[in-house]
């Protein structure tokens, strides 16, 4: 198998590594000949060397320096066929033989089957590698495999064991560390109690019996354990960070190693990181298949979900074919499917179970029982079946969470996710799963080259944000940003949400303000265009600024570059080609008229403003071809300065309508907004609920559903639900709900409207507070727009009392505008409720 770019790399680096360890391992032995209380960590000397990041000193079980690095390296970056050169550089610039004993330490029986099967097939490139290492003589072992001294002298032995088979917890009854026959040949024979206590002394953590009164001395026990102490391994780590546990440390390093490579995505705190791989690099080689499309199925019905990654798999194997006829490779597209419960004993309980999942794939799908998997803790349809392999018919394969690490087949396209929205963490280890292109080379289909998540009544925002927090777990982190959310209309009808029975005697008389007109006797609600835009006085508009622009003095050429990813990871990109020529632009009165056309209504008005601008430029004495050259920077501050002097002039024309009594913000019946009676979520929504996961109190209606809030907005409902003060809380919607219309054009909507409740009768209200709430990034000239106009607001509400015209609202239950900051919202909420707990 060809090595990528990133590979190559990657070894060169750990090569420049082991060379320098072999440097000072040398100077360290010498000393130690000459003085045998010489002590120097000469694997941390190595590392500094070459390499500036962390690093932790480690020993092994006899109290050596142990040598140690890791290689850190995303989901489908080649993990094992980097181990394998790995081990073969050891051994070339280390060790120096071909020859030896490898201990290969794997997390998960999945792991450990796939690559015990890889390593076993000499025609696959990781045998490949390790054969050219060992000159063909390789012999890969298993825990329950006996092997000779003789075997290890003339071969590269390599055994792949299970970490939970190596953990010590129950040492007594682990059969790798009780005596056993078959490898007495690694250690002094019975009768000769000195050369035993020789080599107890040389390894002082054999496992050893003890003779009654000590009569016959120790002798040390046969077992494998004792053998791969005796014999310290290369150990290999895959899936490092699974052997963080104190107790896994100390029986990896208990088998006294000579070197230590671990392979992880995400490297704990400890974890001496050589070489690190990103999903960038991985996105560079073709190796993964992104876009990521995350389709969000908000139907009441999970087989509808399952429909549609059916469909979608169907497409994915007609393209498979049509590229298999083109390139004779041969790609089967498989669906992973999530359901909730796998147990014999679990289905019918409510809950979408394996068998549920394989029956409608079968009776209403028309899918083959032969195309279909389970994958549980109890039924293993795929256990020794190669998914790759073209007489393998299994398309589908059904599992809860069996899958989520250490399975790897880049023919996964398609997962569904029919889990509950609790279960998004569960969900995110999956879609590693679905990752790794075929072949690790993109096949130039776009169908084919991308992964697809359906999902089944989840919460959109939970969903990118546990993908997202997914690839960070799987070492993609920086590949985040791929992640494409494909929403799907929800199928689901839509519901009436009515008001908590205590607020129900509120129905349709809670009022708020606006900003009215009264025209021919009667009121409207204020009109931007109409009553604002139609009174500016456009000759008024100040345009100096534009008018004194300094122009770029050279004139503007036309660039064409032509940029590729550069084989420099620091520079990212590198230039293949470029050319320039000078820009064929000339002064176009039309062309600036069409972009002020949006500010400016009278499109005469808006050509005669460009005239003057360029005029402007003229009298100064500047050359057409100049003013040209610079006509694109001289429109975007044209645009921006008649913007700014429009809002200026309806400022103006807002406030006097004011003064003049032409305006009134107050509550009337034909402009007045009224809470709505009924409001309308789907069925399938999330409800709103307290951080302790119980339902909310205080709202005005029975519930909000969950996707209407931002987390700032969530926090703040949350928070509000809790104060004892507070009678009621509405959340207002955005484009659909109670706005204020200013001098600008567009109108605010703010997102919360809370009542306080009054001291005399806890089943009525005192106050109304509308409040506006801001992320510290949103506070800007908008939110200072936002903050001037409610302060309008208020200044204007304490001149009249609510009740005026005769509504069914008091005059004692004033309104009060707010914008509140996301570093000030708690704060501020306490001083409106008078500082409650």
């Amino acid at each position: 198998m060809e090595l990528k770019d990133y590979q190559k790399l990657i070894l060169k680096e750990i090569k420049v590594y082991l060379e320098s360890l072999a440097e000072q391992k040398t100077k360290y032995d010498r000393f130690r000949e000459m003085d045998p209380d010489y002590d120097s960590d000469f694997s941390k000397k190595a590392w500094e060397s070459v390499s500036t990041n962390d690093f932790t000193p480690k020993q092994n079980g006899i109290d050596e320096y142990l040598p140690n690095f890791c290689i850190k390296v995303p989901t489908g970056g080649g993990k094992t066929l980097l181990a394998t050169h790995s081990i073969d550089l050891i051994q070339n610039y280390y060790t120096n033989q071909k020859t030896g004993f490898v201990l290969w330490i794997v997390p998960t029986n999945q792991i450990y089957r796939q690559t015990l099967s890889a390593l076993r097939n000499r025609e696959h490139p990781y045998r490949q590698t390790l054969d050219l290492s060992s000159g063909g003589r390789t012999v890969i072992l298993e825990r329950t495999d006996r092997f000779s001294p003789q075997d290890v002298e003339e071969n590269l032995c390599v055994m792949v064991l299970m970490l939970p088979a190596a953990n010590r917890q129950n040492k007594e009854t682990l059969k790798m560390f009780q005596d056993s026959s078959g490898f007495e040949s690694f250690f002094p024979p019975e009768d000769q109690p000195t050369l035993h206590d020789a080599l107890i002394q040389q390894m002082p953590n054999l496992d050893v019996f003890v003779g009654e009164n000590g009569f016959f001395g120790k002798q040390i026990k046969t077992s494998l354990g004792n053998t791969l102490r005796v014999l310290q391994p290369i150990v290999i780590i895959d899936e490092g960070q699974r052997a963080y546990s104190q107790r896994a440390q100390e029986t990896i390093r208990g088998f006294n190693p000579r070197i230590v490579v671990e392979l992880s995505a995400t490297p704990p705190a400890g974890s001496n990181i050589l070489v690190s791989v990103s999903g960038q690099d991985l996105n560079k080689e073709e190796m993964i298949k992104l876009d990521l499309h995350v389709i969000n199925k908000a139907s009441t019905e999970w087989k509808h979900t399952l429909l549609s990654t059916v469909d979608m798999r169907n497409q994915l194997e007609q393209k498979a074919e049509e590229y298999e006829s083109q390139t004779g490779r041969y790609i089967r597209p498989i669906t992973l499917i999530q359901v909730e419960r796998t147990g014999k004993n679990q289905r019918g309980q409510g809950y979408i179970h394996s068998e549920d999942a394989k029956e409608y794939l079968i009776r209403e799908c028309n899918i083959s029982p032969e195309e279909i998997a389970i994958k549980s803790s109890d039924k293993d349809d795929i256990e020794g079946i190669d998914l790759m392999n073209r007489d393998c018919s299994i398309r589908y394969i059904i599992t809860k969470q069996a899958l989520q690490e250490g399975w790897d087949c880049p023919f996964a396209y398609v997962l569904a996710v029919l889990t509950n929205s609790s279960a998004v963490t569960a969900m995110t280890q999956l879609v590693g799963r679905v990752l790794r292109q075929p072949y690790a080379n993109k096949t130039g289909i776009q169908l084919l080259d991308e992964s697809y998540v359906y999902c089944f009544q989840q919460s959109s925002q939970r969903i990118l944000e546990g993908i997202r927090n997914g690839l960070t777990n799987e070492g993609m982190g920086d590949l985040a940003g791929r992640v494409v959310e494909s929403q799907e209309r929800p199928e689901s009808k839509k519901i009436e949400v009515k008001y908590r029975e205590k607020f129900k005697h509120f129905e349709g008389k809670i009022y708020l303000p606006r900003f009215a007109i009264q025209e021919e006797g009667k009121w409207r609600e204020l009109s931007y265009e109409m009553d604002l835009v139609s009174r500016i006085d456009w000759s008024q508009i100040d345009l100096e600024p534009v008018k004194n622009l300094t122009l770029s003095s050279s004139l503007r050429k036309e660039e064409r570059t032509k940029v590729n990813l550069s084989e420099e990871e620091k520079n990212v990109l590198k230039r293949t080609g470029y050319e320039e020529k000078t820009s064929g632009l000339s002064i176009d009165y039309v062309f600036m008229t069409r972009h002020l056309i949006s500010i400016v209504p009278n499109p005469w008005i808006a050509y005669e403003m460009s005239e003057q601008v360029i005029t402007a430029f003229r009298d100064k004495g500047i050359d057409d071809n100049l003013i040209a050259s610079n006509l694109v920077f001289i429109v975007e501050e044209l645009e921006k300065r008649v913007q700014i002097e429009k809002d200026r002039l309806a400022e103006g024309i807002f406030k006097q309508l004011i003064k003049d009594k032409v305006m009134h913000f107050f509550i009337e019946e034909t402009t007045g907004y009224k809470l709505p009676k009924r409001i309308k979520a789907s069925e399938t929504n999330r409800r709103l609920t307290r951080d302790t996961g119980e339902p909310i109190q205080l709202s005005l209606f029975e519930y909000f559903p969950e996707d209407d809030f931002n987390e700032m907005e969530k926090k703040v409902a949350i928070y509000l639900d809790k104060q004892e003060k507070l009678l009621w809380w509405y959340r207002n919607m955005a484009r659909a709900d109670y706005f204020v219309q200013g001098w600008k054009k567009n109108k605010i909507f703010p997102d919360f409207i809370v009542a306080e409740k009054a001291e005399d009768y806890d089943e009525d209200y005192s106050k109304v507070y509308v409040v506006e709430t801001k992320g510290l990034h949103l506070k800007n000239e908008d939110t200072k727009y936002k903050e001037n106009v409610f302060a309008l607001c208020n200044d204007l509400g304490k001149e009249m009392s609510w009740d005026e015209l005769g509504l069914e609202f008091e005059s004692d239950k004033p309104i009060e505008f707010q914008v509140v900051y996301e570093n000030e919202w708690e704060r501020r909420f306490n001083e409106m409720f008078e500082k409650i707990e």
